[in-house]
C-alpha cells in the first residue's frame, strides 16, 4: 500500500484514546512512506490523523464536498485539497486515489464510507484491504453485529473475514500491507434463497 484512505469522525468522541490514536496513525503512515487521503477537515479524529501525518513529514490529500468547504473545516495545511461537488463524488474520488481503507471511530458518515468500501469488495469492485482499527473496544458491538449477521444467513463468513481488525495501528497496518486478495465467492446464491 503506497496510499491510505482514512475514514474516521470529525468530532473528538468522548474517549481521548480515540484522538490518540488517530494521530498515531497518521503518524505511521508518514513514517512508513505512505500518503494519508481523508475527508479533508480540520476537526475531530480527521484532523488529528492529518496534523500526526504532516507532522512527521507525510504527504496528505484532502477530498471535500464544497458544501463543507464553506462551512470552514477544511484544512489549510495540506498537501492537497480536492474540492469535489457532492458526498457521492467524494467517496469515489477517494476510492480512486487509495490502496487500502481504515476506519477508526466515527458516526454514521465514518459507517456509510465502511460500509461502501466493504460492500464493493464484497461485489469484487476492488480488491483494495479495508481494515478497522478498533480503539478502547468502539467497535466491538459492530463485531458482534456481523457475526450475528453470518449466523442468520444475511452474509457469508468469507465475506465478513473481509474487514481486517485490530487494537494496535502498526499491527493494522502490517496485516493491511501483507493482504493479498483471495477471490472472493459468489456473493448471493439465487437458487437457494428462492421464495
Amino acid at each position: 500500500m503506497k496510499t491510505v484512505c482514512l475514514f474516521c469522525g470529525s468530532s473528538r468522541g468522548g474517549n481521548p484514546r480515540y484522538i490518540e490514536g488517530a494521530f498515531k496513525m497518521g503518524t505511521l503512515i508518514a513514517r512508513r512512506g505512505m500518503t494519508l487521503v481523508y475527508g479533508g477537515a480540520t476537526v475531530g479524529l480527521m484532523g488529528a490523523a492529518a496534523k500526526g501525518c504532516l507532522e512527521s513529514g507525510g504527504r496528505v490529500i484532502g477530498v471535500m464536498p464544497e458544501n463543507l468547504v464553506k462551512l470552514e473545516v477544511a484544512h489549510a495545511g495540506l498537501t492537497e485539497l480536492i474540492v469535489v461537488p457532492s458526498m457521492h463524488e467524494r467517496k469515489a474520488k477517494m476510492n480512486e486515489l487509495s490502496d487500502g481503507f481504515i476506519t477508526l471511530p466515527g458516526g454514521i458518515g465514518t459507517l456509510d464510507e465502511t460500509f461502501e468500501v466493504i460492500t464493493w469488495r464484497q461485489l469484487s469492485l476492488h480488491e483494495k484491504p479495508v481494515g478497522i482499527l478498533n480503539i478502547d473496544g468502539f467497535f466491538d458491538a459492530l463485531m458482534a453485529f456481523l457475526d450475528r449477521v453470518v449466523r442468520d444467513g444475511f452474509l457469508r463468513e468469507e465475506h465478513r473475514n473481509l474487514l481486517i481488525t485490530d487494537t494496535d495501528p502498526e499491527g493494522l497496518l502490517d496485516r493491511m500491507g501483507n493482504h493479498r486478495p483471495a477471490p472472493v465467492g459468489k456473493w448471493f446464491d439465487i437458487d437457494a434463497h428462492r421464495i
